[in-house]
């Protein structure tokens, strides 16, 4: 464990270069992070690829092996992520809001770094360097712990940013990766509370609840997707079965995929054929109730179905009465990622937009659309799925903290 201490200590000791550089040296580092992006795109294919041979070997799911997938595209994409959040305002040193109390203080809130942030993800190499960009921006040090199905990714990807800023003159600690990726150091890294100030866990559920249940350091809990599009009587079908195609087929490994689909029963018998043809394009697997086995052949669904993030080519699907209903059912086995309706009654959707308890709530549109460069915020550091401190996609303002400044003319305290 001894490079683990090392890696917090050389973190720690980069944090207080970090706070305090200018928006411009950021925005420089950044702007030249993305091209070497780009520049030695080569070397990390071909890491990645090492990392795909090692996942089809092992007989990794489709969904899992999309999101450890690199692509010139996607390696572009993580380029124009670090461009976007280059171009976004640096959040540092900004103002929250001032007053004067009575005894004649100036108080000032300002927005300064968390510090040192801890990460840890599994095979999502994209992940790295928007956790680079939007902790470097907000003057933040990172350590990440991915998983092992993205080591070699991983590794080339912090190797091009580390070096760029070497080149720059700034402390290469800024990022830091934990090459050993057993199960032991992560529970020590876990506790390294003495260099890390907050923990952000991305990935399964089952790797948030490992973090959330052993860390001495503060989580930020990003969680899993069980996200539900509701097609209310009211409903363009041919909008819904589009919305419903996207959001269930356009990537299948995605917390923000479609997996459980609602139905009002006044529209089952003309809407669930026409989707089922629509989603026969690409296999999909249909889990229903009574009721939508009455409108189209399909699986049975179980109680398990309905809380499921299947991750794969597999929707569940309910018959419902009345919004109400939908909304109940959406509340109760969601996970407070992403729920939508289709609708085009005004009051319907005011009702779901009041009462679905989701980080984000959708009317008319894809729930793929609940990500961090999609919002503008240029990359995401993860999706809170919580209520505390930050929620829904997490960008450069979610890594921040503040304090305040007080101004003083020679007052003390009667």
């Amino acid at each position: 464990m001894e490079l683990l201490e090392r890696i917090g200590q050389e973190a720690k000791e980069a944090e207080p270069f970090l706070r305090i550089l200018s928006e411009e040296k950021k925005n420089e580092v950044l702007t030249m992070a993305a091209e070497n992006l780009v520049k030695h795109r080569e070397r990390i294919l071909a890491a990645n690829e090492k990392d795909m041979a090692r996942g089809r070997e092992k007989g990794m799911k489709a969904g899992l092996l999309d999101r450890l997938l690199l692509t010139p595209e996607r390696i572009e994409g993580m380029a124009e992520g670090l461009r976007q959040i280059a171009a976004l305002p640096d959040p540092i040193g900004r103002v929250m809001g001032e007053h004067r109390p009575p005894n004649g203080l100036h108080i000032r809130q300002v927005r300064v770094p968390l510090g040192v942030i801890g990460i840890i993800y599994e095979a999502r190499p994209n992940v790295t360097a928007d956790a680079f960009g939007l902790c470097f921006k907000t003057g933040n040090a990172v350590v990440l712990r991915g998983g092992s199905d993205a080591l070699y990714s991983n590794q080339a990807i912090v190797e091009v940013l580390r070096e760029t800023l070497h080149a720059c003159e700034c402390p290469a600690a800024a990022i830091s990766l934990l090459s050993d990726t057993s199960r032991e150091t992560a529970a020590a890294f876990m506790k390294l509370n003495q260099y890390i100030d907050v923990l952000i866990p991305r990935g399964s559920a089952s790797l948030i609840a490992a973090v959330v249940n052993n860390s001495t350091i503060p989580v930020i809990e990003t969680g899993s997707g069980n996200c539900h599009i509701y097609v209310d009587e009211e409903a363009d079908l041919a909008m819904a079965a589009e919305i419903v195609f996207n959001a269930k087929t356009q990537r299948i490994g995605v917390c923000n995929a479609c997996e459980s689909l609602i139905v009002h029963e006044k529209v089952k018998d003309a809407f669930l054929p026409m989707l089922a043809e629509r989603l026969a394009e690409k296999q999909v697997e249909l889990r229903g109730d009574e009721r939508a086995r009455e409108a189209v052949p399909m699986k049975e669904a179980q109680e398990a179905d309905w809380g499921t993030e299947y991750l794969d080519y597999i929707l569940s699907i309910k018959v419902v009465d009345s919004i109400s209903e939908a909304v109940s059912h959406i509340n109760r086995y969601n996970t407070g990622h992403s729920e939508a309706i289709i609708t085009e009654n005004k009051a319907h959707a005011e009702q779901f937009l009041r009462e679905v308890d989701a980080a984000a709530v959708y009317v008319n549109a894809s729930t793929r659309f609940t990500d961090g460069f999609e919002f503008g915020f240029g990359a995401e550091i993860g999706i809170s799925t919580q209520k505390l401190h930050a929620r829904g996609p997490m960008g450069l303002e979610a890594l921040t903290s503040y304090k305040y400044e007080i101004r003083g003319t020679g007052q003390v305290r009667g």
